[in-house]
């Protein structure tokens, strides 16, 4: 039998370049994690790699038994056959008895091991899936997928910032299954030089499937969700038929049942839309319903969904934390508040503070003396922690200059997109950088309709200097951010923003 113990001795002799390719990748994978010695550490600590070990091991020794009962076969049947009966005379003749017919084999593994599904048919439905939930369901959704050491990171690296940010909690009841899929996932990655097909051991994949299908957002709230969503915005009647219908058929077919704790929240809903959608003129944009936004904002406020830990009675908070310009808040409630931030930590900290994950900032200072560096490795370090990073570089263009500077800064990064122009829909990246806004002719009106159209967005916004130092543009620019970053000399930042001003920074520092 062919086990870890003995595989460098028993697969001596096999020309492993005349097998077929899933045993060459089998055997590559083998050497890649021992070292070529018998250094089993890995396969002994990681289930996922002793489940992809164990399959390949299987498959080798089955195609090596195959080979030699051919080679045996084609031996015996190369032989003339000696047909004479050799029995004395007259001696009855011995009849053969049948062969006994062959035992089944067990199946052979199968690689890649076949990909999976995450049945919701028996989920309770809630509000908001967890955050543990949702990392445990992209984990089992791995296996039997081809993946890149970089898709690995970006996975390990999304588990991480849940926890930092104490999304996910040490109290969670699936704390032990987030931190084997953490285990896991690091040691894989550790041992990876290039694509691997991810394999979980088949009783922990069962257990986590359970867990994953284990929980479904009521269909009644993802639909006032994408209310949310569309209210104040352009759209046209065919968007808000489209959503009219999907909430009718869902109430007609009874997915949406008509106990639905939130039931009365939809008819809101659907008056709104059929009001917007039977209007002779039909506005520009869906307005936004106090009443209305009222009703379903509790509903979810209900369920913590934006992460909050305190919700004011009545009071009209959005998912960001921020509160609506005309609500009426007692100063005591107002006082216990807790504002949703990104978490900032190191440098950026010590500069900017701790902003809301929808901030606006400026950034300004002459040529040469370093903002444009500044703003590329800012871009870097939030693509790596925060979201998908989008650095509109119009002012030099994808060219040299910025290949430098990224390098430079060593800042490339899955999540940080550049182009040379603004594109016309922003809905994919969670911060803007718009370098520079002289260069793109931007007014402070066009910055503020931008940040009207993309309210959840961030932004940052990059202005030339004039030979006195101060920015080019309408002092108005300076009124409509919140974080404000002047590079007064060559490699100094300092800021003067709302969250921690007078904080500095050296801009050609190590990386933070």
């Amino acid at each position: 039998m062919l086990t870890v113990q003995n595989y460098f001795d028993k697969i001596k002799g096999i020309d492993f370049n005349a097998l077929p390719d899933t045993l060459q990748k089998g055997h590559a994978f083998v050497i890649d994690m021992t070292g070529n010695t018998n250094n089993w550490q890995d396969y002994y600590e990681s289930d996922s790699i002793k489940e992809t070990v164990d399959i390949y091991l299987a498959a080798l020794e089955k195609h090596i038994g195959k080979e030699r009962m051919d080679k045996g076969k084609s031996t015996s049947d190369s032989k003339p056959a000696d047909r004479r009966n050799t029995s004395p005379k007259g001696a009855p003749s011995k009849k053969k008895k049948p062969a006994a017919p062959p035992k089944p084999s067990k199946a052979e593994p199968e690689l890649p091991a076949k990909r999976v599904t995450v049945s919701t048919s028996n989920a309770k439905p809630v509000e908001h899936v967890g955050e543990e939930l949702k990392h445990i369901r992209k984990y089992v959704l791995l296996h039997g997928k081809e993946k890149t050491a970089d898709q690995i990171l970006n996975f390990i690296n999304a588990l991480q910032r849940a926890i930092v940010e104490k999304r996910i909690r040490k109290t969670s009841p699936y704390a032990t299954q987030i931190k084997y899929i953490q285990d896991s996932l690091i040691k894989l990655y550790n041992k990876m030089s290039g694509t691997i097909t991810v394999q979980i051991r088949e009783k922990i994949l069962h257990e986590l499937l359970e867990i994953a299908g284990s929980q479904k957002v009521r269909l009644s709230i993802a639909y006032l969700k994408r209310y949310i969503g569309i209210q104040g915005k352009q759209i046209t009647k065919e968007k808000a038929e489209k959503l009219l219908h999907l909430v009718i058929g869902a109430l007609d077919t009874e997915k949406i049942p008509n106990n639905d704790p939130y039931i009365d929240r939809l008819k809101k809903v659907m008056t709104s839309l059929q009001s917007y959608i039977q209007a002779t003129n039909t506005p520009e944009v869906l307005k936004v319903q106090e009443a209305t936004l009222n009703g379903i904002q509790k509903a979810l406020d209900g369920c913590n969904c934006s992460g909050r830990g305190h919700v004011l009675e009545g009071a009209d908070v959005l998912e960001t934390g921020q509160v609506l310009p005309d609500t009426v808040l007692n100063s005591m409630d107002f006082a216990q508040m807790q504002f949703k931030t990104l978490g900032f930590t190191g440098k950026w900290l010590q500069l900017i503070g701790d902003p809301s994950s929808n901030f606006t900032a400026m950034v300004f200072g002459k040529p040469k003396m370093g903002k444009s560096y500044l703003c590329v490795e800012f871009a870097g370090y939030l693509a790596r922690n925060h979201g998908k990073v989008l650095y509109v570089a119009n002012e030099e263009g994808l060219d040299y200059t910025l290949q430098e500077k990224l390098n430079d800064k060593n800042v490339q990064h899955p999540n940080l997109f550049v182009t040379a122009s603004l594109p016309a829909n922003l809905v994919n990246y969670d911060f803007i950088f718009l370098d520079s806004v002289n260069r793109l002719g931007l007014t402070p009106e066009d910055l503020r309709a931008l940040k009207a159209q993309y309210p959840m967005k961030s932004f940052i916004y990059i202005f030339q200097a004039t030979k006195q130092g101060s920015f080019r543009g309408e002092n108005s620019f300076q009124h409509d951010v919140d974080v404000v970053v002047e590079v007064p000399e060559k490699g100094k930042a300092v800021q003067m923003g709302r969250f921690n001003q007078g904080g500095e920074m050296e801009i050609f520092a190590n990386r933070d």
